[in-house]
């Protein structure tokens, strides 16, 4: 009976579909509703996958760029707060002793960067500690110079061609592109040129100081004074230099510092210079994203403080008493024109420089000469002639 029951109802349930497909015609013509069942369902045409891909897809990469931004953003907050407890990184980043511009130079062959007439030695400011100089005499000399030994060139600074002890900047070494450069504009005036790299740079010992700086260059100064026996010598500071020119030539009028002699430098030129370290830093442009965050001198230049780095050359000037030449281009962006404007108007003010003859010497952008191209200035030979009262020595 139960089977009957079952057939029965099934024959029933088949009449009554028969009868509503046969009153709504509609289902008919809708197969995918009744009689394709699940599988008709389950299909989808190619454009239909695409449409629904799309905003997928766009959702993904909506998710990425706030996972990059996320990570920027602890990454910019995170910087302040890691060189405030290491202090010594924000050192490493006024220094940039580590970088080394151009790579792969041999500084023992000055020869290699078209400095025929230059010899390579190194000094000992301190037990055990070495540093690297070249010496490189006038162009008028460089036929003899070839195959001398460092006796020969040592013997040529009592010569009548005076000297300039150059102090170059951070990064790189004494062998940097545009330093050479200057080297063959100053020899082809017919000065000595005697450069060096401090401690910690390039093939010299130790570790980068402002301390250490400028003890190195009292140390050649000192070194250089005793060979030249009155004739005239000169420091040119350039960029970080200029710092430590001031330093060195402060220290050479204190006269309870003095470790050689009383003796000033017969003029300071300074290239590219700034007022002190944390004015320079507050305006690189490596500063520029967080120039404005709140706590920015308490993050970034009380690091530079505690390191004991100042290079004050806003009070050095206070302190010296040599004629003062400034040269600075309009266009220079690692140290803002307005600083070395700046310098020049307090040196310009100073009573110890008064009775000195202080000079500024801007250089117009149309010139691009920037931070470190004044020496492709063609008045370059008759600014430094003028200032130092005589022809260039090597017109005499």
């Amino acid at each position: 009976m139960r089977k009957r029951n079952n057939s029965l109802t099934a024959e029933h349930d088949s009449a009554t579909t028969g009868t509503l497909l046969d009153s709504d015609p509609d289902l008919k013509q809708r197969p995918d509703r009744g009689a394709a069942g699940p599988a008709a369902c389950g299909r989808r045409g190619p454009a239909e996958d695409r449409s629904m891909g799309k905003p997928f897809r766009r959702l993904g990469l909506v998710a990425k760029l706030k996972r990059i931004i996320l990570w920027l953003l602890v990454v910019y907050v995170s910087i302040p707060f890691i060189i405030k407890l290491c202090p010594s990184i924000q050192a490493k980043l006024v220094f940039l002793n580590f970088v080394r511009m151009p790579y792969f130079i041999d500084l023992k062959r000055p020869l290699d960067q078209g400095l025929n007439h230059t010899h390579n030695f190194y000094l000992e400011p301190e037990a055990g500690l070495k540093i690297g100089v070249w010496h490189t005499v006038p162009a008028q000399m460089w036929r003899e110079a070839q195959g001398k030994r460092g006796d020969w060139f040592d013997a040529t600074l009592s010569s009548a061609h005076p000297v300039i002890l150059y102090l170059h900047g951070n990064a790189g070494t004494r062998g940097g592109d545009h330093r050479v450069q200057l080297y063959k504009v100053l020899s082809s005036l017919g000065y000595h040129v005697v450069t060096f790299d401090y401690r910690g740079w390039g093939d010299s010992d130790g570790s980068p100081s402002e301390g250490g700086m400028t003890s190195d260059a009292l140390f050649i100064y000192d070194w250089l004074k005793q060979r030249l026996d009155k004739r005239p010598l000169y420091i040119w500071g350039h960029s970080l230099g200029t710092g430590v020119a001031t330093n060195l030539v402060r220290r050479l009028c204190d006269r309870g510092e003095i470790l050689f002699s009383g003796s000033p430098p017969d003029a300071l030129i300074l290239e590219s210079p700034f007022t002190n370290i944390r004015e320079e830093a507050k305006s690189h442009p490596f500063s520029m994203v967080y120039r404005y965050l709140p706590g920015f001198d308490w993050f970034f230049l009380d690091a530079i403080t505690a390191n004991n780095i100042r290079f004050a050359s806003d009070e050095n000037v206070n302190h010296i008493f040599c004629p003062v030449l400034i040269l600075h281009a309009e266009d220079d962006s690692v140290v803002p024109f307005h600083l070395g404007k700046k310098l020049y108007n307090m040196a310009s003010q100073s009573k110890s420089l008064s009775g000195h003859k202080v000079q500024f010497v801007p250089f117009p952008s149309s010139l691009a000469y920037k931070h470190k191209f004044i020496y492709r200035s063609p008045e370059l030979p008759n600014i430094l002639s003028d200032f130092l009262g005589m022809t260039s020595p090597g017109e005499r």
